[in-house]
């Protein structure tokens, strides 16, 4: 269990949703504070930011991937990444919204910069395997969330084992395709991770531009949401085709809210169940007159509603039964009408 402020995240709590504004705010200040108030508005929990030291944590050529376009992924980091003050103003606008502050940091000097302004710290995919910088950052006693995008389930295995005795550890199921191909989803893999990593809390990173994969991941127990969300999903930025906008967040944190009501394994007869099975269920009626002394059969006894006479289940029992009055066309039965 981890506990922000009154916040508790773990298996018995509410699913927590985390709004990844990644940098979708393209360096804007202004629209970064827009995004903080939209994802309070929708009812997240959280809005994570990115803090990107380029120097630290790449070198200056990098393969890029498709969702940066022509664009170097070092230039664009140091052209449109905040710092830390930045930084610092988006944590005292959330703690005036009354929204967690979350942020990833993509080295171990950006975790350090960071420091006092999270609760916990979120490792990107990129970085599940680099232990070096995963020790350290465990030093600062804080929980860890963990991606594990881009990985095999040993991989995975390996980076549990080595983290679940120094923190507190939350491992995201995460596929890293922007966006998804949905044949690549694999969604059950949550409920295996579920049995395989005990000692963890599981959540789902989510990069579909859509909110159904999210609610599925809620439905296999998955206890933490994160979803990249965008102002405006036809400004051109690197995760546009992974993010949903803030209308969207609303409807899935208000879908994820009626999944969680709906999850109960008891099989009872409700409250409000009981006058709809009053008459719903069937019950043995007559289909003729009888006369007295008539023998019951299926040829002039059967089943109908209400379920307020004889039970319908107990048909068999009274076939072969003599009648011990005339009985009208679709009469209800009764226990004394029959010997």
């Amino acid at each position: 269990m981890i506990k922000i402020d009154n916040l508790e995240i773990s298996k018995n709590a509410p699913t927590f949703i985390i709004a990844e504004g990644c940098e979708n705010h393209l360096g804007n200040l202004d629209l970064a504070f827009e995004m903080i108030e939209k994802a309070k508005s929708s009812g997240a929990h959280a809005i994570k930011f990115q803090h990107h030291l380029p120097d630290d944590e790449m070198l200056k050529e990098v393969p890029k991937s498709n969702n940066f376009g022509d664009t170097n992924l070092y230039e664009f980091l140091k052209n449109n990444s905040l710092n830390i003050e930045d930084h610092k103003k988006l944590k005292n606008y959330c703690d005036k919204k009354k929204i967690i502050y979350l942020c990833t940091p993509f080295s171990f000097s950006a975790a350090l910069e960071i420091n006092n302004l999270v609760p916990l710290f979120k490792i990107g995919s990129g970085e599940m395997l680099d232990y070096p910088t995963l020790e350290k950052i465990s030093k600062l006693n804080k929980p860890m969330i963990v991606s594990t995008g881009m990985s095999t389930q040993s991989e995975i295995t390996e980076t549990y084992k080595f983290l679940k005795d120094k923190t507190n550890l939350i491992l995201m199921n995460c596929l890293s395709e922007y966006p998804p191909n949905y044949n690549d989803l694999n969604l059950s893999f949550i409920k295996k991770m579920i049995k395989l990593y005990p000692e963890a809390l599981i959540g789902h990173s989510d990069h579909t531009n859509e909110i159904y994969s999210s609610l599925i991941a809620v439905s296999f127990g998955a206890k933490i949401i994160e979803k990249h969300v965008i102002i405006d999903k036809s400004v051109n930025c690197p995760d546009q085709e992974v993010s949903i906008d803030f209308d969207q967040l609303k409807e899935l944190i208000d879908a994820i809210k009626k999944i969680e009501l709906s999850l109960g394994s008891k099989k009872i007869i409700h409250k409000n169940e009981e006058i709809i099975r009053s008459w719903a269920h069937r019950s043995i009626v007559t289909i003729k007159k009888i006369k007295k002394g008539d023998i019951l059969s299926d040829d002039n006894i059967w089943t109908k509603r209400p379920g307020t006479g004889i039970p319908a289940k107990n048909f068999k029992n009274i076939i072969g039964k003599k009648a011990k009055k005339n009985l009208d066309i679709d009469y209800l039965l009764k226990v004394d009408d029959y010997e």
